[in-house]
């Protein structure tokens, strides 16, 4: 069988072999350029960069409940990890939630997959990279981004809450970029649950025995953190702060 050619979505627009760009939208912007190049054409990005954020509102703005999972694209298909974003992805459904992942392949895969599988929405938000090809084939309802900040304040504006699987540099980035703008109340106090007691205990180790011992992390810092082997009491963890924000009053995100 012959392989799949690789294909780059640009919009409407679909790019193949050679027309396929080797450098990414967010790495134009943000490179050096001829000085004063910025002035005829950084206006028209922002254009660009709006169209994206009233797409991305647009099609999440009724949505509902959700939870963002995070965790490796290098986790494919018969990992532990992959079956645990599975369980993750259907446990979140049966309790309620749609599902938001960066629609990527691995645990963004398996976790979109759970959800879909179990009858409940499941979003990826894609990210234009050169190593990958597109949305997973379990999101029923995706978005493609041309810009990382735009699809992180997607991932942050219509969860509730964010489960983190064991995962490498991105994963890491999501992360810390939800635990900053909970800290700093830039966002509601939504739980962060990181599931795999073995792969996460050492950096809770190194948070606690390296940044708070030099004082530059708090106790209560910390505490923002909840970690468990279990899916079950990731997912009720989940439920209850739902049920918590209910009876404060508070429901729905601005």
């Amino acid at each position: 069988m012959a392989s799949r050619r690789r294909e780059h979505q640009k919009g409407p627009v679909t790019l193949r072999g050679s027309r396929v760009p080797t450098t990414t939208t967010d790495q134009r912007l943000l490179e050096d350029r001829e000085p004063g190049a910025w002035v005829h054409t950084d206006p028209w990005r922002v254009m660009r960069i709006q169209a994206e954020f009233v797409e991305g509102f647009g099609a999440l703005a009724e949505l509902g409940p959700a939870i963002s999972v995070f965790g490796s694209a290098r986790t494919g298909p018969g990992h532990p990890v992959y079956e645990l974003s599975e369980q993750v992805g259907a446990k979140l459904v049966e309790a309620g939630f749609a599902v938001i992942t960066g629609g990527g392949p691995g645990a963004m895969e398996g976790a979109n997959k759970g959800a879909s599988e179990a009858g409940g929405t499941s979003v990826g938000l894609g990210i234009e990279l050169p190593m990958e090809d597109g949305l997973n084939e379990y999101a029923n309802l995706g978005i493609n981004f041309r810009y990382f900040f735009v699809r992180k304040t997607m991932f942050v504006k219509y969860a509730e809450g964010f489960v983190v699987l064991p995962g490498g540099v991105g994963t890491l980035d999501e992360l810390f970029e939800a635990l900053t703008l909970i800290q700093t109340k830039k966002i509601t106090n939504f739980p962060i649950v990181l599931v795999g007691v073995d792969f996460w205990t050492p950096l809770l180790d190194w948070l606690r025995d390296t940044l708070m011992e030099q004082g530059m992390l708090s106790p209560e810092d910390l505490d923002l953190l909840q970690l468990t082997d279990d899916v079950d009491t990731a997912v009720e963890w989940m439920v209850k702060a739902q049920q918590d924000r209910n009876d404060s009053g508070f429901s729905q995100r601005s």
